[in-house]
């Protein structure tokens, strides 16, 4: 049963970019795209995402499978399959796809009725576009036996451009969920004292995110001259350093930064150990802004770095974010998440958003890092959560 299957409308308004779209899907050879992930249908649903299965997708024997089918040039073709108890979230407020399928319990279930989908438009002999990583092999498999004639393609890549640029409403989703992990790791190492424990400064941080209207995604921590950043019972001592490394999720996008604190007074040495990062940074956000290769920040950072007194034990790194923590641009080559830096020697553009860190892992300080978020902008960039960038003291 497909509920709201008939529906029409006389022409589809999409909450994306569909010139840019299916000029990639012809690049690429695409007739149809079929997302699976989350975070392709979410954007290409225009932000929408089923609370039901935010935290897990599993269900019975199965897990939950939504599903954008869009066809090139043909935006009035394209279709939403989701889960039965999504028909509530239509009624509520209407997906824009002229088509929607909610009858479905698992992924078999979501597949069948792509199918169907696929053979009223006429497009079961395509090259259909599908995103690999993101498609279980039983769904694969059903939509391969029932597609003769087709062709699936790899869209990963499509898709990936697509969102490389932030729309003004992405940015300010980003720069608020970056704003927010700024306070709230602000907050926490202020509220940690001595005898606090790795575990509950991390629990800590989790209730000042989830208060401020964030979904808690992760934090690595470390304490004194360790440079584990799991969780554990160990406790901070007077005059040992911290760095907290959090990532939160405002709305489906990603903030991701990392900040020091010190229980007490920085000693000299501290102060220069993190202006020596401090100028690796500046080194790379000198040569950030639309129209420059994003090579050239990288070459800047490494060269600072390599002269700096800590190069051995130094590391610089940058990444594009937004819905995800690495996503276009991708700047370098399997360091240390595995994909090429496809984009290095292509010109950054305007509305996309990267992360830019170094890392020092001392020998006998400890593990000292800052990781900042940058907008790309046409004369250079806007920086997202820039507050406590020095020495935070805890227990203030």
């Amino acid at each position: 049963m497909n509920d709201n299957a008939g529906q029409t409308r006389q022409a589809a308004v999409t909450p994306f970019d569909t010139a840019k779209l299916d000029r990639l899907m012809e690049e690429a050879g695409i007739d149809v795209v079929v997302a699976t992930s989350k975070h392709n249908t979410q954007y290409l649903m225009g932000g929408y995402k089923f609370i039901f299965f935010a935290a897990m997708d599993a269900i019975g024997h199965s897990r939950y499978l939504p599903m954008v089918i869009y066809e090139k040039g043909a935006p009035d073709h394209s279709a939403y399959v989701g889960n039965r108890m999504e028909g509530a979230e239509h009624q509520n407020n209407p997906f824009w796809t002229p088509a929607v399928h909610t009858a479905t319990w698992g992924t078999q279930d979501a597949a069948g009725l792509a199918v169907e989908h696929l053979k009223k438009i006429g497009k079961t002999g395509g090259r259909i576009g599908i995103e690999p990583a993101f498609l279980p092999s039983d769904a694969r498999d059903l939509l391969a036996s029932r597609l003769d004639g087709a062709r699936f393609v790899d869209a990963t890549h499509v898709l990936e451009r697509l969102r490389a640029v932030k729309t003004p409403d992405e940015l300010a989703k980003l720069r608020r969920a970056s704003e927010l992990i700024t306070d709230s790791m602000l907050a926490t190492i202020a509220a940690a004292r001595a005898g606090s424990t790795k575990l509950e400064i991390i629990e800590q941080l989790r209730r000042e995110e989830t208060n401020r209207g964030l979904h808690f995604e992760y934090c690595l921590l470390t304490l004194g001259s360790s440079h584990n950043r799991a969780g554990s019972p160990q406790a901070w001592v007077e005059g040992e350093i911290l760095s907290i490394d959090s990532g939160g999720n405002y709305h489906g996008y990603i903030g991701d930064l990392c900040r020091m604190g010190v229980l007490g007074e920085p000693d000299t040495e501290l102060e220069d150990l993190l202006a020596e990062v401090e100028c690796i940074q500046q080194a790379a956000f000198a040569k950030v802004r639309a129209g420059a290769a994003g090579r050239e920040m990288i070459v800047a950072a490494e060269a600072e770095l390599k002269a700096s007194p800590s190069a051995a034990f130094t590391d610089f790194f940058c990444h594009g974010m937004g819905l995800i923590p690495h996503e276009a641009p991708f700047l370098m080559t399997n360091h240390p998440v595995t994909y090429d830096g496809i984009d290095a020697d292509k010109p950054l553009e305007a509305g996309s958003v990267i992360s830019v860190e170094t890392t020092m892992l001392h020998p006998k300080r400890g593990f000292i890092k800052l990781e900042d978020t940058l907008a790309i902008t046409d004369g250079g960039y806007e920086m997202f959560g820039d507050r406590g960038r020095g020495w935070n003291r805890g227990g203030a």
